[in-house]
């Protein structure tokens, strides 16, 4: 009876959405609106859209997999998107947006082409499709964890239900349906969570019942999961967001300076503040269920087992619209790439707006079944995360940085960086086990390749000629 409840709110709130998504959608006329919402986001609708972005599955089951594992330290995860969010919102997003305008630009790889050249910026797109098609897939089995412990939906209709309500929705109306459905789901994302946070601190006792419960100092420590590990987020995560191509083109939507500084700035603060909330659910999660087999398993624990109905399906619904807004945010990414970076500038150049629509919509689709054929093959959030972090920091944050801000970067040092960049990244993670020992640090391979390929830009701009 209870799974029959859950599974048909799920639907109403499936339902609601999609109808949104499509009713937005009839608004859509060109590309233009599809890709950069006719640059009309305000700082309201830009919040909420940027926000919904980063409260996904990383954020959400992964956090909470990784408090589990490691206790307060998992913190670091979100507050290090909330740190990259901050540099977005008066650095990088202000600077950026006012290139797009001045040169009509739709996608972070339109701006790569323009500064650099027309091979980097498909090599960029082409190495971001990979990474991407894992990040959407994550978001797919963060969906499926939720439904097959909560209401009892196996992971492949959990996996198909959440690529079905994202692809609808999205291609319907692009980042305007997006940025509108994101309205309803950072309501519900936000009320789940701050109403079962209050509850499981008054059903357990509270903090000091919960400690005693585990134990162990390091726990309850902010270094806890250790030095090399804390760097490696910070290193890989705080670039990331402000460097994705899929947060940038919803920069590249705003309608001034100023939506972008009190947006963004205020998506920043609020994932400072969220972080601690999936942290603190998967220490309760290790508390009372210290031996489940999967750490994932950690949050749809608490919230079948430690939470009253009411609480619980809102909190069904919370994960469900936090997994989906992220995953919109992911096909925005891979149909900008696939569509207007790949297609337009190689296969068909004279694409007429309409048909450049209807590519872009089409591709959308494509993309949601490749995403369901890959999350059937995930067995872990977390790691399909870093895939993608690790890639776009490695690749994009030497080039976008040296690029905006010194007019001496040239299209050789981005490709240079990007690539060795990479290649020493993959080097370190599948030879030297993912970990580089100095002797009075240790550095993982993600953090290793970005301060290479800064070390590479450099070096490029000193001994080769600049693009003017």
């Amino acid at each position: 009876m209870l799974e029959f409840i859950v599974n048909y709110t799920l639907v109403i709130y499936v339902l609601i959405i999609i109808a949104i998504g499509f009713f937005v959608g009839r608004k859509v006329k060109s590309a233009a609106d599809f890709f950069i919402a006719g640059h009309n986001l305000n700082s309201g609708l830009l919040f909420t859209t940027l926000i919904a972005a980063n409260l996904g599955a990383g954020s959400t089951v992964g956090v909470t997999a990784l408090a589990y594992k490691y206790g307060v330290s998992a913190w670091w995860w979100i507050g290090s998107a909330g740190i990259g969010s901050l540099i977005l919102a008066f650095i990088v997003g202000p600077r950026i947006w006012k290139i797009s305008r001045e040169h009509d630009l739709f996608t972070l790889s339109d701006y790569l082409e323009m500064r650099y050249n027309k091979f980097f910026s498909s090599l960029i797109s082409f190495m971001m499709t990979f990474g991407t098609l894992a990040l959407f897939s994550s978001q797919l089995l963060g969906i499926a964890w939720i439904l097959d412990t909560v209401a009892g939906i196996p992971k492949f209709y959990g996996v198909l239900t959440g690529a079905i309500v994202t692809t609808l929705y999205f291609a319907a109306g692009g980042l305007l349906s997006s940025a509108f459905v994101n309205i309803v789901e950072v309501a519900v994302i936000l009320a789940g969570f701050l109403i079962s946070v209050p509850y499981l601190l008054y059903s357990t006792g509270g903090i000091e019942n919960i400690s005693a419960r585990i134990n162990n100092a390091s726990y309850f420590d902010f270094g806890g999961m250790g030095l090399t590990a804390i760097i490696g987020y910070l290193i890989m995560l705080v670039p990331s967001f402000f460097v994705s191509p899929g947060l940038i083109g919803k920069i590249f939507g705003a309608k001034d300076v100023r939506a972008i500084k009190i947006g963004t700035a205020l998506n920043g603060l609020v994932q400072l503040f969220f972080a601690a909330i999936p942290v603190f659910i998967g220490i309760v999660a290790f508390a009372y269920f210290p031996d489940l087999s999967n750490a994932d398993l950690a949050l749809p624990v608490i919230m079948k087992n430690m939470l009253p109905f009411y609480i619980s399906s809102l909190a069904l619904a919370a994960i469900f619209a936090a997994e989906v807004s992220t995953a919109d945010t992911v096909l925005y990414m891979l149909a900008g790439a696939l569509t207007n970076d790949i297609y337009k500038k190689f296969l068909n150049p004279n694409i007429s707006d309409k048909n450049f629509l209807r590519a872009s919509r089409v591709t959308s689709i494509i993309c949601g079944v490749l995403g369901i054929l890959l999350a059937l093959k995930l067995e872990s959030i977390i790691s399909a995360l870093t895939i993608f972090y690790s890639l776009m920091s490695v690749s994009l944050t030497a080039p976008l940085i040296f690029g905006l801000f010194t007019k001496k970067a040239n299209s050789n040092g981005a490709i240079l960086s990007a690539i060795l960049g990479v290649a020493l990244t993959l080097y370190i993670t599948f030879f030297k086990n993912g970990v580089i020992d100095f002797g009075f640090i240790k550095l993982n391979a993600t953090t290793c390749g970005i301060i290479f390929s800064f070390v590479i830009m450099f070096f490029a701009m000193l001994f080769t000629k600049s693009k003017d």
